[in-house]
């Protein structure tokens, strides 16, 4: 891999660490600030609308600039701001703090993102942008288990001392390793905005806030599905986050492979059917101990398989603004965050079970699908204008 690659890897692991580490030591915080557990979710909400509210903000104000110094700008705020989260001494500082580590995350991806398709090779775009969600799966096997031990049998806040430390380190391999690029000769906002005015782009946003929502309504309640359905001990919860974490990296360097051999498209639409098969049989089977640690791994491995692909699917319709597009994609993968973090804990809230949210996340994922089979037809209708 290329140290430059490298760099981006890093920063992902540290953004996946903050990201995913609140579905493992949820029940700790929830003890710990005095609040249910579907109300310790709403801070996995407030997370992601801070993505969505930075992801287009930050590039839209930093897009002038070449995109290293935007990462190390980005990664400064990530630092900063889950810094305050370990200081937060109740849960209102703590959902601010949360909301505003946010913002970076979703840029950061999206500039990234470019960033790799332009230090690849030919052909191998979605390879290069699946190296740099590889640091976000890496992220599952090691930093959440690790955060969540740490946040179970210390305090939650070391845990977050710790992402401020990855953070960092991330600005320090940007600086040495990330070639100096030109910035974006289109860095107009709203010159990059017009790329909305076409009906594709928005058809990806349905695809990846609708459909990607169907992982958290799953991933954000894995804790007490695991342990209070499954059986498990609490224990056990930092070996079956690296599982899923195993199968989530796995599933990240499929779904950049198959977006490479097939397309974007095609890939995407396999894999949010496979979601919605795989988040019933979740449901189904879950009160079984090895049936449950295996779609576990099954799950992980198939919903990270979209990251590349839809990333890919993004940046190719929007050429010209393909920063500010890729990190509008980002900030739509953390509305699903938000949709199913919320939507899912809707059933538990209602009395139906901590197996409730897989149907939620099963619908949302067959929401994304229509989403995704609307733009084939789209495409097989301009195609066929092509060839008139």
């Amino acid at each position: 891999m290329k140290r430059s690659l490298f760099s981006l890897t890093i920063g992902g692991f540290g953004i996946g660490m903050t990201e995913f580490v609140m579905m493992g030591i949820l029940p700790d915080l929830s003890t710990a600030l005095g609040i249910s557990i579907p109300k310790a979710g709403h801070l996995i909400s407030a997370y992601a609308l801070g993505v969505v509210l930075g992801a287009p903000l930050l590039v839209g104000i930093a897009g002038k600039y070449p995109p290293k110094k935007i990462l190390m700008g980005l990664m400064l705020l990530f630092t900063v701001f889950n810094g305050l989260s370990a200081l937060a001494p109740d849960f209102r500082l703590l959902f601010v703090a949360r909301l505003f580590s946010g913002l970076p995350h979703g840029a950061f991806f999206g500039v990234g993102a470019v960033v790799a398709s332009r230090l690849a090779t030919t052909g191998r775009e979605a390879r290069a942008v699946s190296m740099m969600f590889a640091g976000l799966t890496f992220a599952n096997i090691i930093g959440v288990p690790i955060g969540t031990f740490v946040g179970h049998h210390f305090s939650w806040r070391i845990t977050f001392i710790a992402i401020s430390v990855i953070g960092l380190l991330t600005i320090w391999a940007l600086n040495s390793w990330m070639p100096d690029l030109p910035a974006s000769k289109n860095n107009n906002l709203k010159s990059s905005l017009a790329i909305f005015k076409k009906t594709e782009p928005w058809l990806i946003v349905g695809i990846t806030a609708i459909g990607t929502g169907g992982l958290f309504a799953w991933f954000s309640y894995i804790a007490p599905l695991m342990t209070k359905v499954a059986g498990f001990s609490d224990n056990a919860l930092t070996f079956i986050l690296m599982l899923a974490g195993v199968g989530m990296a796995v599933g990240n360097l499929i779904g950049g492979r198959l977006a490479d051999r097939l397309s974007p498209a095609n890939a995407t639409t396999f894999l949010l059917l496979a979601m919605v098969i795989s988040l019933l049989i979740v449901s189904a089977v879950s009160h079984l101990k090895i049936p449950a640690i295996a779609m576990t791994f099954i799950t992980g491995a198939i919903s990270f398989a979209l990251a590349a692909p839809v990333q890919m699917l993004m940046i190719k319709a929007a050429s010209g603004a393909e920063m500010l597009a890729a990190s509008v994609s980002q900030a739509s993968f953390n509305i699903g965050n938000a949709i199913g973090a919320y939507l899912g804990g809707l059933p538990i809230a209602a009395g139906l079970g901590y197996t409730s949210p897989e149907w939620v996340g099963a619908g949302l994922a067959f929401g994304g699908l229509l989403f995704c089979v609307a733009l084939l037809i789209k495409k097989k209708k301009e195609s066929v204008k092509t060839l008139a």
